[in-house]
């Protein structure tokens, strides 16, 4: 009997990729739910082929169009339909692929609801792990990573004990600039940003890739996700994209990971898991690789990280309006209003700007990140007249 999946986000990278992999395993998996943006037209596509029975769009006015196409199907829009499709109660697995803090909410209600959520949104843990890891203890929820990183750490350590790691190592392939001069990076194009030479991803994380803020949110996640102190989760550069992350541990030996860079083989092992199929990337050829090199993250290329560490000092509010302000920033490049040297900048001001405090709820969490948004707005109009 095939189990029922949820996908959020269905039209974004991942979103694809996770149907890519359904197609290949449509005898263990069914569509249940799809929750999209605006990509209305993909969207129907997508109805069309997997027959969901619930399906959340961004709009009203789309979801009423989407109602006229598809009278059989329960259309929903917003945040709260978003969440009811991860509510759906036939969908066993929910894939969480909303991008940013638009995701947290209906990642959340998934995880309350005891289901095995396949974690592609990392801006759910890095706003409120403390809370969603709570939940899933009490909810009898599965968490399962998918960014390719924690899910390379999470193969890892399957069958060791926590108290015999001694640091955690996420691979970073450096983005789209790691080969232009320091001196050159602020004043990158949206273009050259967005050319990343290894992984296929959306605008906002390539341009997070770039500047290694997604580093930063990893080693937040990666401290949710297995219990490991910050200060023991470490950044490596390999620009080769073939090691996704190592573990090592206290005796000195060390794991890898290794595969081609396919996000389709995260997806399908959070989905599969702890059994895995045969799948549709293609197979790692050692033969073809000339080296592996790994070095460390140059602090004046990608202040970013810097930022990064610098809110997990902080308190929870400073990560939370660390990535408020990311978010904020990434877009004002994106649109053309700040150049790319300017997301550190609007960032650093942000979190000085910042005062500590530990949410108690979600509804706090979301006050503290449109606290941090409005400030942020504030920061970018001020950089966009100064320009």
């Amino acid at each position: 009997m095939s189990v029922g999946i949820a996908i959020l986000g269905s039209t974004g990278s991942v979103g694809e990729t996770t149907l890519r992999v359904v197609r290949n395993l449509r005898d263990e998996f069914h569509v249940v739910g799809l929750a999209a943006g605006r990509k209305v037209e993909r969207l129907a596509e997508q109805i069309r082929e997997f027959s969901p029975r619930v399906v959340s769009v961004a709009d009203q006015a789309d979801a009423a169009a989407l109602r006229r196409q598809f009278p059989g199907v329960e259309i929903y829009h917003g945040l709260h339909g978003a969440s009811l499709v991860a509510d759906a109660p036939e969908a066993k697995v929910v894939m969480a692929a909303i991008v940013g803090a638009a995701g947290l909410e209906p990642t959340y209600r998934a995880v309350q609801r005891g289901k095995r959520v396949a974690l592609a949104n990392k801006e759910s843990l890095v706003m409120a792990g403390r809370l969603v890891m709570e939940a899933a203890r009490r909810s009898g929820a599965e968490i399962l990573p998918v960014d390719s990183e924690h899910c390379a750490v999470f193969q890892c350590v399957r069958g060791e004990s926590k108290k015999h790691i001694r640091r955690i190592l996420l691979t970073a392939s450096g983005g789209s600039l790691r080969d232009r001069p320091v001196e050159a990076m602020a004043s990158a194009s949206v273009k050259e940003v967005l050319a990343h030479p290894t992984w296929k991803m959306g605008r906002k994380i390539t341009v997070d890739s770039a500047t290694m803020m997604n580093k930063g949110l990893e080693v937040m996640e990666a401290h949710h996700l297995f219990g490991v102190p910050a200060e023991r989760i470490h950044v490596v550069m390999h620009p080769q994209s073939v090691v996704h992350s190592l573990v090592e541990y206290v005796d000195g030996s060390m794991m890898a990971q290794m595969a081609t860079a396919d996000m389709a083989l995260p997806v399908q092992y959070a989905l599969t898991y702890p059994s895995r199929s045969p799948g549709v990337q293609e197979f790692l050829d050692l033969t073809a690789i000339s080296s592996l090199t790994f070095s460390e993250p140059d602090p004046l290329r990608y202040p970013c990280l810097g930022l990064a560490r610098q809110s997990m000092e902080g308190s929870e509010s400073h990560m939370i309006a660390l990535n408020a302000a990311n978010e904020v920033a990434v877009k004002g490049f994106l649109d053309g209003v700040i150049p790319f040297g300017g997301i550190p900048d609007l960032i650093g001001r942000v979190l000085d700007a910042t005062m500590p405090t530990s949410p108690s709820s979600l509804e706090e969490v979301l006050a503290l990140d449109q606290a941090g948004r409005a400030a942020a707005r504030k920061v970018l109009s001020a950089m966009e007249k100064n320009s």
